[in-house]
Order: structure tokens, then C-alpha cells, then sequence
């Protein structure tokens, strides 16, 4: 437990104030029976108890801070008599002429109605805290552990005094058992931090109630933080020295009526200028507006211009390439009739028996007249068969494009099969030459039958060797081909970087965590604006812990004798995040998992892929050209007419 939690000494209970109240009783008794007259006009005002010593006029806000600064001052030069006549002043204005001074000052009047219970000269810690000590704490493995901040944040704000954040001071034992309340520091937040202070207060766990008990008991205590507070030589000193400054609420007064008054300067200038930027731009609307009907009407007679020139050149070449395939289809016909007559001739004359020379002689001029013709005839069909081929020539490519590769790479099992094949025949007949080497030398057959083997063997090499420079060659065009695959996938995903992510193909960061689930978990608890905040700190919690390399929770298991790598069901931080925040959050987290352990093992950075969102897998290089088509489709200007 710190220095601080020794409270045997402190400020002494100042022991007149019910002297004080009494006399505050009487004098409010005069002034709300009019005996004391207090508001001269609707914005004078006059202190009935001094206004022969000091300045006879006052403003509201101004009056009410003189009284409160003379009720709650503790020189002795003032008598208690003249401190409860200025107390009893405060509380007449806060009530009687608060509710009676109209609208026009009631802002200012709440404002300082809030601060009026506070003496103007008092140092309070800027911006506004407060202090809770005799927290509730356990001595573990020898050091000490309390509750979080968060948890008594949100106790205090059950109660309604909505506190920004709760700090809980530590030392080298561990948890103090003290922690610093953080409150807005503007004038609703010095209103919570009192409430807070007048709470405590109200149950006899005040800073007088704790400077006096001798045995605490497990209740904490609080008050708002002061000058004292500011100064000790404690760990609570120490903290609020390093982040907050000693302030007098009348300072504080004056400066927000300095930055008012110039805020209000400022706006009036601000003003100023939006109305004149107003009419300018008034002013250019007008004029954009002028020539923007000019180009509207330029536009339309160009469009009108384009649509009639276009439908022209359409209707021509409709009309010329229907005129062209007309054409092609008669001449293919007259070309196939003059090939049946010529066929019936040729029949004819093959049939037809030569009696004498001239008869001969005709038939033979016959013949080559035929031959010419029927040259011809082929000639003009080669060159109908050509138009053909051409037409199709596109789709062809197209098609054994995509065939080359699975050709290569049939051809290359075929070359390894062979190459194979070859190697057992070699053996075969390397074997054969070890048995035949073992025969007798003078056996004329059985050289014979070596020199067969060995010239079938350097057969067999060589083919293995021709073999072995295609299977290389096919080895290199299925690299290329691949090298070609993966350029084109590469250049098509930087193309889609650009595109809109609303689409059912486009690029994703494969390992990035899909942060939708722990927002929607969040707005479960909370509200939300801090829901959103709590999401984004557990998310991004869960990158880090996604990125950490000693964090592998995975596990081997053997599947019908091959090992497969899978998630481990039993890693204890993937069933805390289940059980806390649910099955959406934790399938966000394992899927990232899964992907960074096969794209990104090492998460040196993040790898982009051309992925398939409906069916949730990787697209391939027909779906992603698909897509862009379409996509350019739809984005082409449409022809009108």
C-alpha cells in the first residue's frame, strides 16, 4: 500500500461552518422579504452587505462569483456574520433571482450557478480529476493485483458521473490500491467530478471521512483532486504533477470569458466572409449556369449529328456486307453445280468407247478440256476453303492457345514414358552383355549374338539421348508457357487494384482480417461509437497476434497414411476468442489464419491474389477476362438510333 494511504494527518474540520449556516438562515429570511434590496434593472445588480466599500453596480455572474468568493474565503479578516450574509447572497441568486432574470442570461447564470458552490480562489488540478483510494486488492506470486481501470469506469458511469478514463497507479509492489478518475475539462465535466465528490461525500467516504478513520474498512473513498493532492510527496502527487497543473476556477472563468469573446469575434468574421463567399459563388452559379445551357444545346446538336452519321454507316455496312455474303453464297453454289456437271461429263466420257482415231482424238481433247476445267473448278474451291479457314482461324487460335500447353504437357509424359522404356531395355541389354561376356570367346554364334546386343544398345542410346533433348526442349515451353500464365495473372490483378471492390471478381490481401464480425460483436455490448473504438483495438490486437511467429496453432494429423496439416481445436487463445466474442469474430481470425499459412507463411508482407467472392476461391484467368469484358461492355458509350 503506497505513503499516501497513511491518513492520520490532513486539514483539521473547520468548525464554525454551522455557525455560519445559522446566521445564512436569517439573512436569507431578509432578503426574500425584500428588506434587501438586490436587483436594481434587468442587468444591474447591487451586494447589500458591501456596496458601500466596493462598487455599487454589479452583473449577474459577476455578483454571484463576489459573494461566493467571500462565503467560502478563509481569511480572518472576514467575520462570520458577514460570511453567512454572502452565503445566504449566493444561495437567493442561484434560486429566487435565477428564476426570475428571464432567458436572455441563462446560460451565463447556469454556468456559474454550477461553479458557485466552489470557492473562486480554491486550486483545483486542471483538467478535472479525481481520486479513489482503499481499492480492493490480492497479493499474487508476490506482487499486488486490483481490477482494471475500465471496470471502475464503468461503475462510476452506472452512477451518472461520466468519467473520460480510470487510472490505476502502480509502484514496484505492484497495484497501489489508489487510481486517478479523468473528467472532461470543461464545466459539465467539473459538474460530474463534484457530484463524484459530493457521492462520496453523502456515504462518509469523503477525503475528511479518510484523513480521520482509523481502520478503513473495504470501501474506497474519493474526493476531487486539490492542491494538496497536487503537492504530496505520494505516488498520487507524483502522477498528477506529471500530467495535470494547479488552476483557480476564477482564472478559469476569465479565460473561457477571453476565448468566448474571441470565439465570438472570430465568428462574426467567419460570418462575414461565408456571406460574401456566398454571393460570389452565387454569382459564378449564375454564370456556370449560362454557359452550361449553351454547352447542353451544342451538345445535343452534335449529338443529333453523330447519332444521324452513325446510323448511316451502319445501315451501309449492313447493306454491303449482306450484298458480299449474297454474293459468296451464289458463287459457292454455281461453283458446285459446275462441279457436278463436269463430274457427269467425266463419267460420260470414261464410258464412252473410241471406234476410230478421230473419235480418239476428240476424246482426248475431251479429257484435257475436263482436266483444265476441273483444275479450275479446284482452284476456285481451294480458294472458297481458304475464306473458310479464315473465318474460323480466330476461334481455332484461341482455342489451341489454350490446348498448346496441355499438348506439351502430354507429349513431355509421353517422352518420359518412352524415356523410361528405353532405360529398362538398356539394362535389359546391358544384362544380356554381362551374361554373353561370361560365354566361352570361341563361340561363333554367341559373338554374333553380342554384336547384335551392343548395336541394339548404342540404337537405344542414341534414341534415349534424342529423347532426353525433346523431354528439355518440352521442359523449357511448359517454363515459358507458365512464366507467360503467371505475367499475365500478375498484370490482370494490378489492373483490378484500381477496379471497385463491389464485384464478385476482384484482388484480396490474403491473411488480412475481415474486421465486420468484431464490430458487429462489439455493438452486442456496447454502444455505438464505442463499439467502434473496441473493435478497432481488438482487431488490431489480433493482427498483432496474427503477424507473431511464435504463435503456430496448427497440428499434424496422418489421414490414410499421408500428413495433413490442420487447425488445433484445443489452442486455448482461439477458444477464449470464441467463447468471449463468438463465432463470427473467431472464423474471422481462423480463416485469416489459414490463408497466411499457405500464401504467406513468413509475413514478410502481404500477398495479393485474383480471387472468386461469391464462391470463395481463387479466380482464374478466363472468370477475370470475362469480368473485364463485361465491365468494358457496360461502360461503353451506347449508340442512340
Amino acid at each position: 500500500m503506497d505513503d499516501y494511504m497513511d491518513h492520520s494527518s490532513g486539514e483539521e474540520i473547520d468548525g464554525n461552518d454551522s455557525e455560519v449556516e445559522d446566521y445564512a438562515e436569517e439573512s436569507s429570511l431578509e432578503l426574500q422579504d425584500g428588506k434587501k434590496r438586490v436587483k436594481l434593472s434587468d442587468e444591474a445588480f447591487a451586494c447589500p452587505y458591501c456596496s458601500n466599500k466596493k462598487k455599487r453596480d454589479y452583473m449577474y455572474k459577476d455578483l454571484l462569483q463576489h459573494a461566493t468568493m467571500v462565503a467560502k474565503t478563509d481569511s480572518k479578516k472576514r467575520s462570520v456574520q458577514d460570511k453567512a450574509n454572502h452565503l445566504a447572497l449566493v444561495k437567493f441568486l442561484g434560486k429566487d433571482i435565477h428564476e426570475a432574470s428571464g432567458s436572455s442570461q441563462t446560460k451565463d447564470n447556469v454556468d456559474v450557478d454550477h461553479r458557485a458552490e466552489q470557492d473562486a480562489d480554491e486550486m483545483f488540478v486542471w483538467p478535472w480529476k479525481g481520486v479513489v483510494v482503499n481499492l480492493p486488492i490480492e497479493l499474487q506470486d508476490g506482487r499486488h493485483v486490483g481490477k482494471s481501470g475500465s471496470s471502475l469506469r464503468d461503475t462510476l458511469t452506472m452512477r451518472g458521473f461520466n468519467p473520460t478514463r480510470v487510472i490505476p497507479l502502480w509502484n514496484f509492489r505492484g497495484h497501489s490500491g489508489c487510481a486517478i478518475v479523468e473528467f472532461h475539462k470543461d464545466w459539465p465535466g467539473f459538474n460530474n467530478a463534484m457530484s463524484f465528490e459530493k457521492a462520496y461525500e453523502a456515504n462518509h467516504r469523503g477525503k475528511r471521512d479518510w484523513k480521520v478513520i482509523k481502520d478503513p474498512k473495504d470501501d474506497n473513498y474519493g474526493w476531487v483532486a486539490r492542491s494538496d493532492d497536487y503537492n504530496a510527496d505520494t505516488i498520487i502527487g507524483e502522477h498528477l504533477r506529471k500530467i495535470a497543473d494547479l488552476r483557480i476556477i476564477s482564472d478559469i472563468i476569465m479565460e473561457e470569458d477571453h476565448k468566448s469573446e474571441k470565439l465570438k469575434s472570430n465568428l462574426s468574421k467567419v460570418n462575414e466572409d461565408i456571406k460574401m463567399h456566398l454571393v460570389e459563388m452565387q454569382n459564378k452559379c449564375v454564370e456556370t449556369d449560362n454557359n452550361l445551357c449553351k454547352l447542353i444545346a451544342e451538345k445535343d446538336k452534335l449529338h443529333q449529328h453523330y447519332n444521324a452519321k452513325i446510323k448511316k454507316i451502319e445501315s451501309g455496312a449492313r447493306e454491303h456486307i449482306q450484298r458480299l455474303f449474297s454474293d459468296h453464297q451464289k458463287v459457292k453454289l454455281q461453283l458446285q453445280n459446275q462441279k457436278t456437271e463436269l463430274e457427269l461429263e467425266g463419267q460420260e466420257l470414261q464410258k464412252r468407247e473410241v471406234v476410230n482415231e478421230n473419235e480418239q482424238k476428240k476424246l482426248c481433247e475431251d479429257i484435257e478440256q475436263y482436266a483444265v476445267k476441273k483444275k479450275m473448278l479446284q482452284m476456285a474451291s481451294d480458294e472458297q476453303r481458304k475464306a473458310d479457314e479464315s473465318v474460323m482461324k480466330l476461334a481455332e487460335d484461341q482455342k489451341r492457345q489454350k490446348e498448346e500447353l496441355h499438348n506439351i504437357i502430354i507429349s513431355r509424359e509421353k517422352q518420359l514414358d518412352s524415356m523410361h522404356a528405353l532405360e529398362l531395355e538398356i539394362e535389359k541389354y546391358k544384362g544380356q552383355l554381362n551374361v554373353m561376356q561370361h560365354i566361352k570367346k570361341d563361340d561363333l554364334e554367341v559373338i554374333k549374338k553380342v554384336e547384335a546386343i551392343q548395336m541394339d544398345l548404342r540404337e537405344k542410346e542414341e534414341e534415349l539421348e534424342y529423347l532426353g533433348s525433346m523431354n528439355q526442349t518440352l521442359v523449357v515451353q511448359e517454363r515459358k508457357s507458365n512464366d507467360e500464365l503467371q505475367d499475365a495473372r500478375k498484370e490482370m490483378i494490378e489492373g483490378f487494384k484500381d477496379l471497385p471492390k463491389t464485384s464478385h471478381i476482384g484482388v484480396k490481401s490474403m491473411g488480412e482480417l475481415n474486421n465486420k464480425p468484431f464490430v458487429d460483436a462489439m455493438k452486442r455490448k456496447y454502444n455505438e461509437s464505442e463499439a467502434i473504438d473496441r473493435a478497432s483495438e481488438l482487431c488490431s490486437l489480433w493482427e498483432e497476434f496474427l503477424r507473431d511467429p511464435n504463435w503456430h496453432p496448427f497440428k499434424v494429423i496422418t489421414d490414410n497414411g499421408k500428413s495433413q496439416l490442420v487447425m488445433d481445436e484445443n489452442d486455448e487463445k482461439l477458444n477464449g476468442l470464441k467463447r468471449e466474442h463468438g463465432k463470427a469474430v473467431y472464423k474471422a481470425v481462423v480463416t485469416a489464419l489459414k490463408e497466411i499459412n499457405e500464401y504467406n507463411p513468413s509475413g514478410a508482407y502481404n500477398i495479393r491474389e485474383l480471387w472468386n467472392f461469391e464462391e470463395g476461391r481463387k479466380a482464374t484467368l478466363r472468370e477475370g477476362a470475362a469480368y473485364l469484358l463485361e465491365l468494358w461492355d457496360s461502360q461503353k458509350p451506347k449508340r442512340v438510333g
